[in-house]
């Protein structure tokens, strides 16, 4: 793992239970970040939402307890 800062900080990945969203937020873990994947499949990743419902993705944003700095989309 090189110094690249990226450790310790907070991401939000969007689609990460499968395919090119879960390998990004793999790598980001690899590299010290502290990944909160995001799905519309439930049970798959740390929070469940569909991305169309913005009342409900603005609530999980406002209810962490880290700001996040990487957002993946």
């Amino acid at each position: 793992m090189a110094d690249n800062g990226l450790a310790g900080k907070t991401a939000i990945v969007t689609g990460a239970a499968q395919g090119i969203g879960k390998a990004i937020a793999d790598a980001l873990r690899v590299e010290g970040v502290n990944v909160l994947g995001l799905d519309r499949q439930p049970g798959v990743c740390e929070l469940t939402a569909d991305l169309s419902d913005l009342p409900n993705v603005k609530g999980i944003i406002e209810g962490l307890s880290d700001t996040p700095t990487i957002l993946v989309n």
